[in-house]
């Protein structure tokens, strides 16, 4: 194998079937305008991008140049149901996406709480269960409860997306041991996280425990300068991936000196 071709990303992120390169996932909403949006998907290399039916912009028609740059860019479109609050709304707007933009994908979110816009874990599972009987591919964004995450599976579910934190607050990974756990527990079927995520270092942590990829939006389109964040987040998600797939090396509670000690020979060291 040429230098050339081994550092090609590998396609090993597949979803519902279909494999990509990129295990970023970048939202298209709260750009200070459309050129920023466009910057900052190709600067984060990703291949999905996620769109509401709802943000819209009639009076400066942003909504055009928004699906104009998105159709330029190559990626799979993944609409949303964002703001919807029951099963019936979700249904009727998946399926409105469905019409519209031609694709059985859906990120499917129903808010159960207007404060921390926290999933509402019944009304997920009953929405799940009724778009997935009617063909649609369901990426259900979901809290880190493992009980809600299974019942999501048992509905026919073949990604889960749990929170890193409530979307927009930046926070990062507040239960890590809920996290973790789920990794655990729950090891043959893609987990992305998506929402609260502030920073790269934080996408980097989430990869090294283990999730197959990162979705996020507002870290990126509220930076001071969009595009070169899109750039860091999935730099940084590159690194988590291959640290993950590397092996972190285990917490000592003692140190361990990484050199030999003198005039002793190396293969006399513990």
């Amino acid at each position: 194998m040429n230098n050339a071709t081994s550092t090609l990303p590998a396609r090993d992120f597949t979803l519902y079937g279909e494999t990509f390169s990129s295990r970023f996932l970048l939202g298209t909403a709260l750009y200070a305008s459309p050129q920023l949006m466009r910057d900052s998907i190709i600067q984060s290399r990703c291949e999905i991008v996620t769109l509401g039916l709802r943000r819209q912009n009639p009076a400066n028609r942003d909504g055009d140049a928004i699906w104009q740059y998105i159709q330029e860019s190559g990626c799979r479109l993944l609409p949303n149901t964002a703001g919807c609050k029951s099963v019936k709304e979700a249904v009727t707007l998946a399926e409105m996406s469905r019409e519209i933009f031609n694709t059985d994908w859906i990120k499917l979110e129903v808010v159960g709480d207007d404060y921390n816009l926290q999933p509402d874990p019944f009304g997920l599972v009953e929405a799940s269960d009724i778009l997935i009987k009617k063909g649609f591919k369901v990426l259900p964004y979901c809290t880190d409860d493992l009980i809600l995450c299974k019942r999501l599976l048992d509905v026919g579910c073949e990604v889960l997306m749990p929170w890193g934190a409530p979307i927009g607050t930046g926070q990062g990974l507040l239960n890590r041991y809920n996290l973790r756990s789920l990794r655990e527990r729950i090891k043959d079927v893609p987990m992305i996280i998506d929402a609260g995520l502030g920073a790269p270092s934080q996408a980097a942590e989430a990869m090294e425990m283990g999730f197959d990829g990162i979705l996020l939006n507002t870290a990126v389109a509220k930076a001071h300068n969009p595009p070169l964040m899109a750039e860091a987040f999935a730099d940084a998600i590159d690194a988590g991936r291959k640290a993950f797939k590397a092996g972190l090396m285990q917490k000592r509670q003692t140190a361990s000196p990484s050199t030999p000690t003198v005039g002793q020979p190396f293969w006399h060291q513990q």
